[in-house]
Order: structure tokens, then C-alpha cells, then sequence
């Protein structure tokens, strides 16, 4: 199988999170875009500070690699207005792919018009600009009834607001990859969950997000549908080994 087309590698820890001064962190953020450069990745995705950079290296390599970045990470409870505005700041650095955490909390609290008016017009600005828009759901904080409930309702408003040609370019993503579990449970990406996802946001593809750590992992997620894999685990992927990070 050719895996690598469906890895977004992914790097998305503050310098603080890694215990690295800022110097540090951009050693390795460069990396991680070198490495998603010489292997052929899918996509890298970083923090929006450094899209521009990615940029830069990737069209310097004349590389097909595209630019991911998330936005409201990790928690999402932005305000529509300035996820637009990072949504918009990181178009102009160059972004390809768009990925924005969904107002879950809002959503579990039964406020799903709030829900409804980002996904409808974070997902149109994104569109408008030829992005690729990825909605992330925090699988981990939610019950297995939210996980259909909130991928249904992603699909009915790209479906009733969006033109059909437009619905491959619109992903329910699972997971941060940064969300505190108790006792250790799976923040990320587990099989019911993406099971969930793909039975009630279909048409709209699906990415797996936090926990795809193996080769054997990221078959098993393409073998039930998906379309992306997002993990900073790919250079182990993709050389048959098991990485023991969690995202």
C-alpha cells in the first residue's frame, strides 16, 4: 500500500510544551518540514507561526508537500470572528489545508447554532480561498452519541450550503491529539470512533486523528475509509516501526 499520501505529519507543540527555548523549537519544527519534504508526505502540519516558513522550504525543495495548520487549537472556544482572522492570517502565509477545532464544549452544552454558524462560515472562507477545510471534534470529550450528532451536523451544513464538488474538499478530523483523558484512555483516534465518524459524516471524508502510531495502525484506519491520517509518528510508519508517542 502507498501510505504516504495519506500522512499529515504532524508537529504542533509550543516551544514550552517540548521544554525547548524558541531556537530550539524551530530546529525542530524545520525538521519535521524537511523530513515531510525528503519522504514525499502528504502534508505537514504545524502551528500557524510557522506556516510561512514551511512555505519557504517546501518551495524551495519544489516539493509537492502541501501546508496544514490548525486553528483555535486546541480548544476551539475562539470566537467565529477570530478563528476567521487566524483562518485568514494563515491563507496569506500560504496554508493549503485548514484545520479548525470545532466548539465542542459548546456543542456538549446543546448550543448547536453557534456550532452551526462556524462550520458554515469558517468552511465557505476557507472554500472561497481553494483551502482544504478540516473540522476537528475532540472525539475523547465526547459520548458516542455527540460523535454521531456532531459529525451529522458538520455534514448537513456543508451539504445544504455547499456545492457537491466541494464536499471531498471538506473533512471531519477526530482529535487534537491534546485532550487530558483520565486513567490513560485514548485521546486520539480509536476504531469506534472513526467507525462513527464515517457512518454519519458521509459524504465528507474523514481524517484520523492522535494515536495512528504503526504501519499496521494506519492500514487498519485506510482499510475502514479514511482519507487522511494525522500523526507525528509517520517517519515510523512508514519504516514499519510502532512509535510511542501518543499523537
Amino acid at each position: 500500500m502507498e501510505i504516504k499520501q495519506y500522512l499529515d505529519s504532524t508537529y504542533l507543540k509550543t516551544a514550552e510544551q517540548a521544554n525547548l527555548s524558541e531556537a530550539e523549537d524551530a530546529k525542530v519544527v524545520s525538521s519535521f518540514i524537511q523530513e515531510a519534504i525528503d519522504h514525499h508526505f502528504k502534508l505537514i502540519m504545524i502551528r500557524p507561526k510557522h506556516v510561512a516558513l514551511a512555505k519557504k522550504m517546501i518551495m524551495e525543495a519544489a516539493s509537492k508537500v502541501l501546508v496544514g495548520t490548525v486553528i483555535s487549537f486546541p480548544e476551539g472556544t475562539n470566537t467565529l470572528e477570530e478563528k476567521l482572522a487566524e483562518a485568514e492570517k494563515a491563507i496569506h502565509d500560504g496554508v493549503d489545508d485548514l484545520d479548525f477545532v470545532c466548539n465542542y464544549e459548546a456543542f456538549k452544552k446543546g448550543n448547536s447554532t453557534l456550532v452551526k454558524e462556524e462550520v458554515l462560515k469558517c468552511t465557505q472562507f476557507g472554500l472561497s480561498h481553494h483551502k482544504t477545510v478540516k473540522w476537528i471534534i475532540e472525539v475523547a470529550a465526547l459520548t458516542d452519541q455527540e460523535i454521531i450528532q456532531l459529525s451529522a451536523l458538520i455534514k448537513n451544513v456543508v451539504m445544504s450550503n455547499c456545492k457537491e464538488d466541494q464536499y471531498a474538499s471538506v473533512f471531519v478530523k477526530s482529535s487534537t491529539g491534546f485532550y487530558k483523558t483520565e486513567n490513560n484512555k485514548p485521546n486520539g483516534a480509536t476504531v469506534s470512533s472513526i467507525i462513527m465518524m464515517l457512518e454519519n459524516s458521509s459524504p465528507l471524508p474523514v481524517k484520523a486523528a492522535g494515536g495512528v502510531r504503526s504501519y499496521e495502525e494506519a492500514v487498519e484506519m485506510i482499510q475502514l475509509g479514511v482519507k487522511r491520517i494525522g500523526t507525528s509518528s509517520a517517519l515510523a510508519i512508514i519504516s514499519g516501526q510502532k512509535a510511542q508517542s501518543r499523537y
